[in-house]
């Protein structure tokens, strides 16, 4: 299930997709300015390369100087012509820069959903299979088709209008083909279905069978990898999911489709905040990291740790329920798995030093159950 760290590393992510982006974007633009000022082979005016060189480098340091603000019309060039393709390129650079940012906006909460179909596919495999047991007249099968878990999953209503909304499919070949090589040959599957079928029984086997097949073996995993470029970093999402299906199921309960999270609204609302307020904000929290980290150059910092700053800084300001400590801990934890070594202590104490301060100016806010204003 999906909590609140694993989403803030799902935002970590899109803001780093949309940190490269803007900088191809940068590039794309220096690129534009370039090509205006090359000779035009085609021109039956005489060219002057070394003015037009010249008047391309004018151009280009205009647009680095003002290339931040959005509404910048240039007048300081040296002729017509670099004021308007200085000004056409920031104001293009702009225009690509909310394009981008309103497509990973959509696309962040887009792949979240599709965590939750490939925990659909992952049921509708073990359907899948079952169904190719039953089709399989050269095996006695009873014992798997009698399995308790997987009847109420081939009963499940909810689960078939899903499969059919959201179309999920598998190749029946494929799945015949990992059924007849991968789960009759298991020597687990041997024993379960030499069994008398008793309880216990049917719970290990489905244990096993989701466990130790489905998401340990090597052939399924790398078919997985290959068809679902994010496989890797959402299989321990999509196990969780898998898993305490199962486990509801076996403590006696009825089968019951897990949700995303507890409450997916205030997540989602979570998660596109964070993203928005970090994206919007980022140059000015960089002038406030570089302030605090007189002894770190800021272009040099790990690219994973500016970015956890500026979120941290976003969340301590903007999400008054969530403790400052709480937000100063998690992007530890963050940092500790997904940046260098030296990032724990780095973060750690960056943060502390600019926390203070915002509280103390008023910046940050918190308020709420056990929290009081400024503290």
């Amino acid at each position: 299930m999906l909590n609140r760290r694993t989403l803030r590393i799902k935002a970590m992510q899109t803001i780093f997709a949309f940190r490269q982006s803007r900088q191809a974007n940068y590039g794309i633009a220096l690129e534009q300015i370039e090509e205006a000022f090359k000779p035009d082979l085609n021109s039956m005016e005489i060219q002057d390369p070394a003015a037009l060189k010249v008047q391309g480098e004018e151009a280009i340091q205009l647009f680095q100087k003002n290339f931040r603000t959005e509404a910048f019309q240039s007048n300081t060039g040296s002729s017509d012509k670099i004021n308007s393709v200085v000004t056409g390129a920031i104001r293009d650079y702009h225009l690509q820069n909310d394009k981008d940012f309103r497509y990973f906006k959509k696309n962040m909460v887009v792949e979240v959903d599709r965590i939750y179909d490939r925990y659909l596919s992952i049921l509708q495999l073990l359907r899948e299979f079952t169904q190719r047991a039953r089709e399989d007249e050269k095996r006695d099968h009873k014992t798997l088709l009698n399995n308790p878990f997987l009847q109420a999953l081939q009963e499940n209503e909810q689960l078939d209008v899903l499969i059919l909304r959201k179309n999920i499919r598998w190749d029946t070949q494929l799945t015949r083909e990992w059924f007849k090589s991968i789960v009759r040959k298991d020597p687990e599957y041997a024993a379960y279905a030499a069994d008398s079928g008793e309880n216990e029984g049917h719970q290990e086997y489905t244990n096993h069978l989701v466990k130790d097949i489905i998401f340990k073996n090597e052939v399924i995993e790398k078919y997985l990898e290959e068809h679902d470029l994010n496989w890797a970093e959402d299989k321990p999402i999509v196990k969780s999911l898998t898993t305490k299906t199962v486990k509801a199921f076996n403590e006696g309960g009825a089968l019951e489709l897990q949700d995303i999270s507890y409450n997916w609204e205030d997540d989602r609302e979570f998660f596109q905040e964070l993203f928005v307020e970090t994206a919007r904000v980022a140059e000015e929290y960089e002038e406030l990291i570089a302030g605090k980290t007189q002894n770190w150059d800021i272009e040099r910092i790990a690219i994973t740790d500016r970015i956890a700053l500026e979120m941290a800084i976003a969340e301590m300001i903007n999400f008054p329920s969530i403790p400052v400590k709480v937000t100063i801990n998690e992007y530890i934890e963050l940092v500790k798995k997904y940046s260098t070594p030296k990032s724990k202590q780095f973060i750690n104490g960056v943060l502390d030093v600019i926390a203070e301060e915002l509280l103390h100016a008023g910046v940050i806010r918190k308020s709420g159950r056990g929290l009081i204003d400024n503290k």
